[in-house]
């Protein structure tokens, strides 16, 4: 039985990428773990996101380019405020500007770096570098 979906969709993406696949298929798929998958895209960690309905929960396929070193979700969904990222990237990220934060924001999921430009707060969601 899964628990959290979206720590084993970035598990598995993670898992491909170690053993050098140029692909991954995530099942079940979520607007969540999609809109995960796409900022990783926006910032040059996975390829392609390609999303394929179906009646049994959907399926995400992304292609891995070889630039992810670790990824992962944050439990628990720690609260931040605009001024509170910097605690939390000492803590997920193993260098200053090298890696982001997936935060979910009244304005939807968006990076720490977008969070902090426009000022707003939010749950961590996960981690990538």
């Amino acid at each position: 039985m899964l628990n959290n979906t979206l720590s084993n969709a970035l598990s598995k993406v993670l898992n491909a990428e170690r053993a050098g696949k140029d692909s991954c298929e995530i099942r079940p798929s979520s607007s969540t773990i999609k809109r995960v998958f796409e900022i990783m895209k926006d910032n040059g960690y996975v390829g392609d996101v390609d999303e394929h309905a179906d009646s049994r929960g959907g399926r995400i396929v992304v292609s891995l380019i070889g630039s992810i070193n670790k990824c992962g979700v944050i439990t628990p969904r720690f609260p931040v405020g605009k001024a509170g990222y910097e605690r939390f990237e000492k803590v997920y990220l193993p260098a200053k500007d090298f890696g982001l934060l997936i935060v979910s924001t009244p304005k939807g999921l968006m990076t720490h770096l977008d969070a902090k430009r426009q000022g707003y707060g939010g749950k961590l969601v996960s981690y990538c570098y």
